[in-house]
C-alpha cells in the first residue's frame, strides 16, 4: 500500500498522538508498505520521524479551508497513487480529505487519540462526507461517537496503541540530585488538560507531613509560568521541579519511584503505557482509556480527575511500600506485554487498512 499520514499539529508540539503516528508509520514501512509522514516544516514531529527512519515531507495546513492546498494535495495523491490517507486533526480531514475525494481513489481515515469530534455540524459534515472511517484507541471514545447517531456500526475501529521499548535504558540517577528523596514523575504538555495544577496541590498536601518527596515534570506549554508561580506560592520550589521538554522520557521513567498521570481527559494515555512497560507503578486519573489500559489495584491506582486530595491519598498509600510498588510495576509490565505491543497494533492496523482499500476499490 501507498500510505500518507498527515498531522498539522504546531511545530513545537509533540505528544502521544504524534508518537503513535511515527510508530504506526515505521511499523507499516517495515512490512514493505510505502509510507510517508507529512507535517509542518521544522516541526518536532518531522524531526522525530526522521530520527526513527520514517520518510517525511513538508505539508502546511493552516486552516479548515484552503482550495489551493487541497488541489496541491489532490495532485500529490494522484501522482503517488496513494491508497490510504490517515489524518490527525479535523482541519487535516477538511483540506486533505477533500483532496482525496477529488483524487477519487484514496481511502480516508481520521485517527482520534482523544475526543476530537463534538456534535458540531462541521464535524458531522467533514467526518461523514470526507472520511471513510475513524481509528481510535479506546472503547469509551467509540461508545461516545456511537451516541451521536451519525456513523454506521463499523465506521469507528478501536485499535489499541502499541509501544516500542528501547532494548537498553539507563535510568536517570535522581539520587545524585536529590539524595534520600523519593521521586514522583509526570510528563505532558503544560496545559489545563494535563491537570498539573491538581498535582501541585497534591504535592502541597503531602509536604505538610513529610519532606522526602520530589515531584518532577517533563514538558512545556502555555501554562508554564502560571504553574511555576503556584509552586512558588506554595513554597514547593525545592520539591516540585519542571524539567522542560524531554524527547526521551524512558530514563526518567526508569529512574523514578512512581509515575502519576493527573489529566482531566485523555484518549489512551501512551505515557502510562510507557511507565508500565518499564515496570513502574502508576497513579492515574479516571480518564478515557485508563481502565482499558490499567487494572485498578493490580497495575496501579485510578483516582477521580480534578481531585488533588485523592491524588495525594493514592500517592501516600503506596510510596512507602516497596513490596507493593514492585508488585504493581511487575503486573503493569506483563499487561503491556500481553496486550499493547507494536506487533499486535501493526497487525490490526495493517488488516484494517487493507480492508478499507478493498472497500474503496469495490464498485457500488
Amino acid at each position: 500500500m501507498n500510505i500518507l499520514f498527515v498531522n498539522s499539529i504546531g511545530r513545537n508540539k509533540f505528544g502521544g498522538g504524534e508518537k503513535w503516528m511515527v510508530t504506526a508509520a515505521k511499523s507499516l514501512a517495515d512490512r514493505g508498505h510505502n509510507v510517508t509522514l507529512a507535517s509542518k516544516k521544522n516541526s518536532r514531529l518531522l524531526h522525530y520521524a526522521s530520527q526513527k527512519g520514517v520518510k517525511t515531507m513538508v505539508m502546511e495546513i493552516r486552516s479548515d479551508f484552503s482550495p489551493l492546498k487541497t488541489l496541491k494535495v489532490a495532485r500529490y495523491l494522484n501522482a503517488n497513487r496513494t491508497d490510504v490517507l490517515i489524518c490527525n486533526l479535523n482541519k487535516d480531514i477538511r483540506v486533505a480529505g477533500l483532496a482525496a475525494r477529488i483524487a477519487g481513489n484514496t481511502a480516508v481515515l481520521a485517527r482520534h487519540g482523544m475526543l476530537l469530534c463534538s456534535r458540531k455540524w462541521k464535524h458531522r459534515i467533514s467526518l461523514t462526507r470526507l472520511c471513510d472511517g475513524i481509528i481510535t484507541n479506546s472503547n469509551t471514545i467509540k461508545q461516545t461517537y456511537a451516541g451521536y447517531g451519525w456513523f454506521p456500526p463499523e465506521f469507528v475501529e478501536v485499535i489499541y496503541n502499541g509501544i516500542v521499548i528501547p532494548e537498553t535504558i539507563f535510568p536517570e540517577d535522581f539520587s545524585a540530585r536529590f539524595p534520600g528523596k523519593r521521586i514522583i514523575y509526570s510528563a505532558g504538555r503544560l496545559s489545563e488538560q494535563k491537570g498539573f495544577i491538581h498535582l501541585i496541590e497534591a504535592a502541597s498536601m503531602l509536604a505538610k507531613t513529610r519532606n522526602d518527596l520530589v515531584f518532577i515534570v517533563s514538558g512545556e506549554g502555555k501554562l508554564e509560568h502560571e504553574l511555576k508561580n503556584r509552586v512558588n506560592a506554595l513554597g514547593l520550589e525545592e520539591s516540585f521541579i519542571f524539567e522542560g521538554f524531554t524527547q526521551d522520557i524512558y530514563p526518567w521513567l526508569k529512574g523514578c519511584d512512581l509515575f502519576v498521570l493527573a489529566s482531566l481527559f485523555e484518549g489512551m494515555p501512551n505515557v502510562v503505557m510507557e511507565a508500565m512497560a518499564v515496570e513502574k507503578p502508576v497513579v492515574a486519573t479516571d480518564v478515557n482509556g485508563a481502565r482499558e489500559l490499567m487494572r485498578d489495584g493490580i497495575t496501579g491506582l485510578i483516582v477521580p480527575p480534578a481531585d488533588a486530595e485523592a491524588l495525594a491519598a493514592a500517592i501516600a498509600s503506596v510510596i512507602d511500600d516497596p513490596v507493593r510498588l514492585k508488585s504493581l510495576g511487575m503486573a503493569g509490565k506483563k499487561r503491556v506485554k500481553d496486550h499493547f505491543t507494536v506487533r499486535k497494533m501493526a497487525d490490526l492496523l495493517e488488516t484494517h487498512l487493507l480492508d478499507k482499500v478493498a472497500q474503496k476499490q469495490t464498485p457500488r
